[in-house]
């Protein structure tokens, strides 16, 4: 199998891109400003709910063939992560409304030239979530969808659940019919499952060293395996997922397998547009490491403190190996660095990054 080589010009950048940016972050801001007034405490733009905040470790196992040993993965070892398990909304609502679920992971003290000098630590971040593709894939649809969303975090969780009846009940109907659902309602149909039964991607591209990639998350010991699939209904308690995550890691530690889907062809697989998905018979999911994580207190009040805010997470903040890709990724870097200045300011909080494990609260 050819891997295609990872080079500048694979991105190519949209004429007035910049503008479109310059018009997400406006968006983003005008949004958490009315959240803020709503909590009096700001929150994320995205993932503003959290459900577990673990210590753990990625293991990069020895033997990886050359096109896989690449970047953090290139050197068998160990690394410290911090996992910050999340929905994906900006604000924060009842666990029985359905919605993408998030698992950030920051891998601390990685080598390599740093893609923003000022950052101030050693961290590479990955952020996933529960779908493979973006709906919105470019920065104008992203800034489109963004005007949605807006409007749709002023409406009440109790309409916001009779909505989403209505379109999971338009998408059973569509499947009896024989009728593909668009990407868009798959989104919002999404079941109510246990978090730690999913399977997280990267959605967008990144930089694999020599290469580019797409990456996923997935569990790996039997415990989280049989979760997959388990749902918590649409009537679960308002912290419903905070509360299953919480009371798996006081008993018991879980494996997640870290993958890879390397990109073979960039006409069927794009970097631009990331609503585009990248054929498995292309290129195969292939594992390169595993992330183990100890029984342990998942949301203590410090360690909630802490994960939401006093810690960053960023597609930026990590090394040029691994570089976000595509406009998506384009536009997170100004908008992370905005939503990020405006929280900690918001709640005084300081804006560090950890270099070491045990910074992070038990």
């Amino acid at each position: 199998m050819t891997y295609v080589l990872y080079d500048d010009s694979i991105e190519q950048p949209f004429p007035d891109e910049a503008a479109l940016i310059d018009d997400i972050v406006g968006s983003m801001d005008k949004l958490n400003r009315t959240i803020f007034e709503k909590h009096r405490h700001a929150v994320r733009d995205a993932h503003a709910k959290s459900h577990g905040i673990l210590r753990g470790e990625l293991v990069v196992d020895p033997g990886l063939p050359p096109h896989l040993a690449q970047g953090l993965f290139a050197t068998p070892g160990r690394h410290d992560v911090i996992i910050r398990l999340s929905s994906a909304p900006g604000d924060i609502h009842s666990d029985k409304l359905p919605s993408l679920r998030g698992m950030a992971i920051k891998v601390l003290n990685v080598e390599g030239l740093r893609l923003l000098p000022g950052d101030g630590g050693r961290n590479q971040d990955f952020l996933l979530v529960t779908a493979p593709t973006i709906p919105f894939g470019t920065v104008k649809a992203y800034l489109d969808a963004q005007k949605t969303i807006e409007l749709l975090e002023t409406v009440p969780d109790a309409v916001q659940e009779a909505g989403l009846a209505l379109v999971r009940g338009a998408k059973g109907f569509l499947g009896a019919v024989g009728v593909e659902t668009p990407a868009a309602v798959d989104a919002l149909a999404t079941p109510n499952d246990h978090i730690l039964g999913l399977t997280f991607h990267s959605m967008a591209a990144i930089r694999y060293g020599e290469h580019v990639a797409k990456v996923s998350v997935g569990p790996r010991s039997p415990e989280v395996q049989a979760l997959t699939g388990k749902s918590l209904g649409y009537d679960a308690a308002f912290s419903a997922q905070r509360d299953v995550v919480v009371a798996f890691f006081a008993r018991q530690g879980a494996e997640y397998q870290v993958y890879v889907q390397l990109c073979t062809d960039l006409a069927k697989m794009p970097v631009e547009d990331a609503s585009v998905l990248w054929p498995e018979s292309l290129s195969p999911h292939q594992p390169v490491a595993r992330i183990v994580i100890p029984p342990q207190d998942a949301y203590s009040p410090a360690r909630r403190v802490y994960g939401d805010d006093v810690l960053s997470f960023n597609p930026w903040q990590g090394v040029e190996a691994h570089r976000p890709l595509g406009s998506i990724m384009r536009s997170r870097r100004a908008a992370y660095e905005a939503s990020s200045a405006r929280r900690h300011a918001l709640n005084v909080q300081p804006r560090t990054e950890p270099s070491s494990i045990s910074e992070l609260p038990n």
